[in-house]
């Protein structure tokens, strides 16, 4: 389930009544902020017993088209690559 930004103002403000929305939208922006910069500069992300999040680089190559079996060139590019630590994934996984 993708909880969106303003969901989870929300909830830390339900969370922690002591401080006010406009300091909490600001420290979300913050973090977000720094993770894509981090990212873009080829830095790791880690959220220590949570996640940690890393680009790889995808290498040029030869793709096909499969509705027309036309060769296509595909430029290298980025990827992210997400990946959930064992204490959270077994968190998750869970049963109630």
């Amino acid at each position: 389930m993708p909880v969106a930004k303003s969901d989870l103002i929300k909830e830390l403000a339900d969370s922690y009544p002591n401080f006010l929305r406009k300091d909490l939208i600001r420290l979300i922006d913050i973090t977000l902020y720094e993770m894509i910069n981090s990212l873009k500069r080829g830095e790791r992300v880690e959220l220590r017993d949570v996640f940690t999040i890393e680009t790889r680089i995808q290498n040029a190559r030869i793709s096909r088209n499969p509705k027309t079996n036309e060769k296509v060139n595909t430029p290298e590019k980025k990827k992210i690559l997400f990946k959930t630590s064992k204490a959270w994934t077994k968190k998750i996984n869970e049963k109630e």
